[in-house]
Protein backbone atom coordinates (compact mmCIF):
# COMPACT_ATOMS: atom_id res chain seq x y z
CA UNK A 1 0.00 0.00 0.00
CA UNK A 2 1.13 3.49 -0.69
CA UNK A 3 1.37 5.88 2.25
CA UNK A 4 2.21 9.09 0.46
CA UNK A 5 0.82 12.39 1.75
CA UNK A 6 -1.87 14.30 -0.17
CA UNK A 7 -2.47 17.79 1.20
CA UNK A 8 -2.29 16.71 4.84
CA UNK A 9 -4.09 13.40 4.21
CA UNK A 10 -2.46 10.00 3.95
CA UNK A 11 -3.06 8.10 0.72
CA UNK A 12 -3.65 4.44 1.60
CA UNK A 13 -5.03 3.42 -1.78
CA UNK A 14 -2.47 1.80 -4.01
CA UNK A 15 -2.42 2.93 -7.60
CA UNK A 16 -3.83 6.37 -6.87
CA UNK A 17 -1.56 9.14 -8.05
CA UNK A 18 -0.26 11.88 -5.82
CA UNK A 19 -1.52 14.68 -8.09
CA UNK A 20 -3.52 17.48 -6.48
CA UNK A 21 -6.80 16.27 -8.00
CA UNK A 22 -8.82 13.34 -6.56
CA UNK A 23 -9.86 10.75 -9.08
CA UNK A 24 -12.81 8.44 -9.00
CA UNK A 25 -11.78 4.88 -8.23
CA UNK A 26 -12.78 2.22 -10.72
CA UNK A 27 -13.50 -1.32 -9.55
CA UNK A 28 -13.43 -4.38 -11.74
CA UNK A 29 -16.51 -6.52 -12.22
CA UNK A 30 -14.71 -9.38 -10.43
CA UNK A 31 -14.03 -7.15 -7.40
CA UNK A 32 -17.68 -6.06 -7.29
CA UNK A 33 -18.96 -9.63 -7.67
CA UNK A 34 -16.66 -10.86 -4.90
CA UNK A 35 -17.74 -8.06 -2.53
CA UNK A 36 -21.45 -8.61 -3.28
CA UNK A 37 -21.13 -12.38 -2.79
CA UNK A 38 -19.44 -11.82 0.57
CA UNK A 39 -22.11 -9.30 1.62
CA UNK A 40 -24.95 -11.70 0.78
CA UNK A 41 -23.69 -14.37 3.20
CA UNK A 42 -26.09 -14.81 6.16
CA UNK A 43 -24.98 -13.21 9.41
CA UNK A 44 -22.30 -11.02 7.80
CA UNK A 45 -22.08 -7.28 8.37
CA UNK A 46 -22.17 -5.36 5.11
CA UNK A 47 -20.18 -2.55 6.74
CA UNK A 48 -17.46 -5.00 7.80
CA UNK A 49 -17.22 -6.41 4.27
CA UNK A 50 -16.94 -2.89 2.83
CA UNK A 51 -14.31 -1.87 5.38
CA UNK A 52 -12.22 -4.97 4.71
CA UNK A 53 -12.22 -4.16 0.99
CA UNK A 54 -11.50 -0.46 1.43
CA UNK A 55 -14.80 0.81 0.01
CA UNK A 56 -17.72 2.78 1.41
CA UNK A 57 -20.57 0.70 2.85
CA UNK A 58 -23.12 2.73 0.86
CA UNK A 59 -21.32 1.84 -2.36
CA UNK A 60 -21.45 -1.86 -1.45
CA UNK A 61 -25.16 -1.57 -0.63
CA UNK A 62 -25.77 0.00 -4.04
CA UNK A 63 -23.91 -2.86 -5.75
CA UNK A 64 -26.02 -5.39 -3.81
CA UNK A 65 -29.28 -3.60 -4.78
CA UNK A 66 -28.22 -3.49 -8.44
CA UNK A 67 -27.30 -7.18 -8.37
CA UNK A 68 -30.63 -8.13 -6.78
CA UNK A 69 -32.53 -5.96 -9.28
CA UNK A 70 -30.85 -7.78 -12.18
CA UNK A 71 -31.74 -11.15 -10.64
CA UNK A 72 -35.51 -10.44 -10.45
CA UNK A 73 -37.20 -11.45 -13.73
CA UNK A 74 -39.38 -8.83 -15.37
CA UNK A 75 -43.12 -9.57 -15.68
CA UNK A 76 -44.33 -9.95 -19.26
CA UNK A 77 -46.48 -7.14 -20.65
CA UNK A 78 -49.96 -7.99 -21.98
CA UNK A 79 -51.43 -5.28 -24.19
CA UNK A 80 -54.31 -5.02 -26.64
CA UNK A 81 -53.14 -1.55 -27.57
CA UNK A 82 -49.65 -0.14 -27.01
CA UNK A 83 -51.16 2.65 -24.89
CA UNK A 84 -52.86 0.17 -22.54
CA UNK A 85 -49.83 -1.94 -21.60
CA UNK A 86 -50.36 -3.49 -18.17
CA UNK A 87 -48.22 -5.98 -16.29
CA UNK A 88 -49.44 -9.56 -16.37
CA UNK A 89 -51.70 -10.54 -13.44
CA UNK A 90 -50.01 -12.66 -10.77
CA UNK A 91 -50.39 -16.40 -11.07
CA UNK A 92 -53.14 -17.83 -8.85
CA UNK A 93 -51.93 -19.68 -5.76
CA UNK A 94 -51.87 -23.46 -6.05
CA UNK A 95 -55.12 -25.07 -5.01
CA UNK A 96 -55.10 -26.62 -1.59
CA UNK A 97 -56.61 -30.04 -1.03
CA UNK A 98 -60.37 -29.76 -0.52
CA UNK A 99 -61.73 -29.97 3.00
CA UNK A 100 -62.81 -33.48 3.89
CA UNK A 101 -64.95 -33.82 7.03
CA UNK A 102 -64.00 -36.73 9.25
CA UNK A 103 -66.39 -38.45 11.64
CA UNK A 104 -64.89 -38.70 15.10
CA UNK A 105 -66.03 -41.43 17.41
CA UNK A 106 -68.45 -40.41 20.14
CA UNK A 107 -66.65 -39.62 23.39
CA UNK A 108 -66.59 -42.54 25.72
CA UNK A 109 -67.87 -41.77 29.19
CA UNK A 110 -64.87 -42.32 31.42
CA UNK A 111 -64.79 -42.56 35.12
CA UNK A 112 -62.37 -41.19 37.65
CA UNK A 113 -60.87 -43.95 39.71
CA UNK A 114 -59.19 -43.18 43.04
CA UNK A 115 -57.43 -45.88 45.08
CA UNK A 116 -56.67 -45.15 48.71
CA UNK A 117 -54.46 -47.33 50.91
CA UNK A 118 -53.84 -47.06 54.60
CA UNK A 119 -51.96 -49.95 56.11
CA UNK A 120 -53.66 -53.18 55.09
CA UNK A 121 -56.90 -51.40 54.09
CA UNK A 122 -57.50 -50.40 50.44
CA UNK A 123 -60.49 -48.44 49.13
CA UNK A 124 -61.32 -47.82 45.48
CA UNK A 125 -63.71 -44.97 44.63
CA UNK A 126 -65.12 -44.47 41.13
CA UNK A 127 -66.63 -41.11 40.08
CA UNK A 128 -68.29 -40.21 36.77
CA UNK A 129 -65.99 -37.90 34.77
CA UNK A 130 -68.76 -35.41 34.08
CA UNK A 131 -68.81 -34.46 37.80
CA UNK A 132 -65.03 -34.22 38.20
CA UNK A 133 -65.37 -30.98 40.17
CA UNK A 134 -67.26 -32.74 42.95
CA UNK A 135 -64.58 -35.44 43.01
CA UNK A 136 -61.89 -32.79 43.46
CA UNK A 137 -63.83 -31.23 46.39
CA UNK A 138 -64.23 -34.66 48.02
CA UNK A 139 -60.49 -35.47 47.68
CA UNK A 140 -59.54 -32.04 49.06
CA UNK A 141 -61.76 -32.58 52.11
CA UNK A 142 -60.47 -36.13 52.54
CA UNK A 143 -56.82 -35.02 52.59
CA UNK A 144 -57.33 -32.30 55.24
Amino acid sequence: MSTSTLGGHVNTISGQGTGGRRRRRLHSDEFKADAVAAALQPGVSMAAIALSRGINANLLRRWVRETEARAIPKAPIIAAHPEAALPAPPAPPPLAAPFVPVQLPAPVAKDIRVELRRGATAITVTWPADVAGECAVWIRELLR
